[in-house]
């Protein structure tokens, strides 16, 4: 028999429901509803303030409300039900006291009772707490005297949890997967956290949760949603606690919050055994979930991964060295600013228009020949000299990287890539906040965006990946909502372009992708721009059916209408 307890955050709609008057809940310090049971033998009483009672002999206690199980019955009755011997909670919400028959020899275990997952909002993780982060622990208001004396911490086996805990982490991401969300990373510092809190709840034979967790030094300041889920079982068999979960409404929506990218598991085994003592439980588990905009360093792929791992976002990211800004005088270079346009004619020689300003373009010039054979061409700083460079995906799988000279065309041809990868999808950026060199991101066949850090001029062959089931046959990276940070911009076959934000780490942020524009199915290159109609402006040029090249201005954080870039545009290829 599975039990979990946790709480659902209050913008999800789930409530606490009602509880009796002479049982009130109690509140955190966040404000949010406390809720606690306190298992095994001695007395039941009501204490009246805290929100907790105490099983008398031969009684279990049932709480007086669990939103997963009243829902569409407001007598709770269905209590009865859930929890099979378990009490029941009349109309009033008052509890019952009625002792549950003794589980039949060799038979099922009695279902422990539940409270609801607990969980931050929004202003409880941007709110300073009084005194700085926690670093020990915080009883929940009220709590203290729940310890009972029928269970120490000598009563905890400790046995080796990797395992049990290995369970819980596949089984929770393998259930994200099948609905298409990103699989949640580990940290160990988390992890310390939930066990810690794990070992408390097991040793004082008390079902609660840590008021305002998330407040905890080793939370690691989460940005972007926490929460928490609790539950105990007789035997050791970790995953069935995310069966259970799957099957709560409340439980359910943690388990599937698509802003959480990192969990700790804590898990407590006891010497309980239900036959001689009913409420003496086998196995204790938490999961503490966190939402971070970056994920924090030190974070893996799994329990026991290391941050070297190919894998690992958190050192994708990391330069090898420190890039200062550089300062060139562009007046004799092929390109000489990031609002040229450069383009492929169809005797497959390089051209490029420079920018006077104000979206106006000088005359066409050659800076190039021998690209006939490019598949897609893009501008860029790849060694972040000062001069731009010129990378070239060929149609024969290949990716060269063209350095520009300051004094004029381009030094000899470097292979990035040898082959594979004409079948992909691409788009080169700053979208590594802490790294000032250029990164390549490319979308496979399968859906699959892909980051390949940036080493210079060796090869293409280290890679993470940032996200899955992207649908998308044009990339471009810009800041489009003007935060700092480089977005994604994918153009699906239907025309519509969906917008994947960079908050500086590898994967995108979990959210809603958004339809930004619609009606792109004839564009054929998207271009991120700079310096066209001023001084650190942004924009994108779009080469469209017709032979036509529009600029669109993104200074102000969304598209602006877009106006049209003269010239010859016939058998041209726009290079990105």
């Amino acid at each position: 028999m599975v039990c979990a307890l946790a709480l659902i955050p209050p913008a999800a709609g789930q409530l606490g429901g009602p509880s009796s008057s002479s049982n009130p809940p109690a509140s955190s310090a966040a404000g949010q509803q406390t809720q606690s049971v306190t298992l095994g033998p001695p007395s039941f009483a009501d204490d009246g303030d805290t929100g907790t009672a105490e099983a008398a002999p031969g009684q279990r206690l049932t709480p007086a409300v669990d939103p997963d199980i009243t829902e569409g019955d407001p007598s709770g009755t269905a209590l009865a039900d859930t929890f099979g011997t378990a009490g029941t909670v009349d109309a009033a919400g008052a509890l019952s006291t009625e002792a549950p028959p003794a589980p039949p020899a060799g038979g099922s275990p009695p279902e422990p009772a539940s409270i609801p997952p607990l969980s931050a909002t929004e202003s409880d993780l941007a709110a300073p707490t009084q005194g700085g982060l926690q670093t020990q622990p915080a009883p929940v208001a009220g709590t203290e005297s729940l310890k009972t004396e029928s269970l120490t911490a000598e009563a905890l086996v400790r046995d080796d949890a990797s395992s049990q805990i290995l369970a819980v982490f596949n089984a929770i991401n393998s259930y994200r997967a099948s609905f298409g969300l990103p699989a949640v990373k580990y940290h160990a510092t988390v992890a310390a956290m939930a066990q810690e809190w794990s070992d408390s709840i097991a040793s004082r034979e008390v079902i609660e949760h840590r008021s305002s967790f998330w407040t905890d030094s080793r939370a690691l300041s989460p940005t972007n949603g926490a929460g928490e889920v609790i539950a105990v079982r007789w035997d050791r068999d970790a995953a069935q606690l995310v069966e259970w979960w799957k099957g709560s409404p409340a439980h359910n929506a943690i388990l599937k919050d698509p802003r959480f990218s990192v969990m700790g598991i804590g898990i407590t085994f006891t010497d309980g055994n239900w036959q001689t003592t009913p409420n003496r439980y086998t196995m204790w588990g938490v999961v503490d979930f966190f939402g971070y905009g970056t994920l924090p360093a030190g974070t893996t792929s799994s329990p026991g991964g290391s941050t070297a791992m190919p894998d690992q976002p958190a050192s994708m990211c990391d330069p090898l060295v420190r890039h200062m800004p550089p300062t060139t005088d562009l007046a004799a270079a092929a390109i000489k600013g990031p609002g040229d346009l450069v383009s492929v004619n169809s005797s497959g020689e390089l051209v490029s228009r420079p920018s006077l300003g104000n979206r106006g373009y000088g005359a066409q010039q050659v800076i190039g020949t021998g690209f006939g054979s490019a598949k897609e061409l893009f501008v860029t700083d790849w060694e972040r000299d000062g001069v731009f460079d010129v990378l070239v995906q060929w149609t024969d799988g290949r990716v060269t990287l063209h350095s520009g000279s300051a004094g004029g065309g381009f030094l000899p041809a470097v292979a990035l890539g040898q082959s594979g990868w004409a079948g992909m999808t691409l788009a080169v950026g700053g979208w590594c906040a802490n790294n000032r060199l250029p990164q390549l991101v490319a979308l496979d066949g399968s859906g699959n965006l892909w980051l390949y850090p940036n080493r210079g001029k060796t090869g293409l062959v280290e890679r993470t990946l940032m996200a899955s089931g992207v649908s998308a046959n044009r990339l471009a990276m810009a800041d489009y909502d003007g935060d700092g940070f480089q977005d994604l911009l994918a153009r699906q076959s239907d025309g519509y372009v969906r917008l994947f934000r960079g908050s500086g780490a590898p994967a995108p942020r979990v959210e809603t992708r958004t339809v930004v524009a619609s009606g792109w199915s004839d564009v054929t290159a998207i271009r991120p721009m700079r310096d066209v109609t001023g001084l650190n402006s942004t924009g994108l040029a779009l080469r469209r059916a017709g032979d036509v090249v529009q600029y669109w201005d993104l200074s102000t954080g969304t598209l602006a209408s877009p106006s049209s870039v003269t010239g010859a545009w016939a058998g041209q290829r726009l290079a990105q």
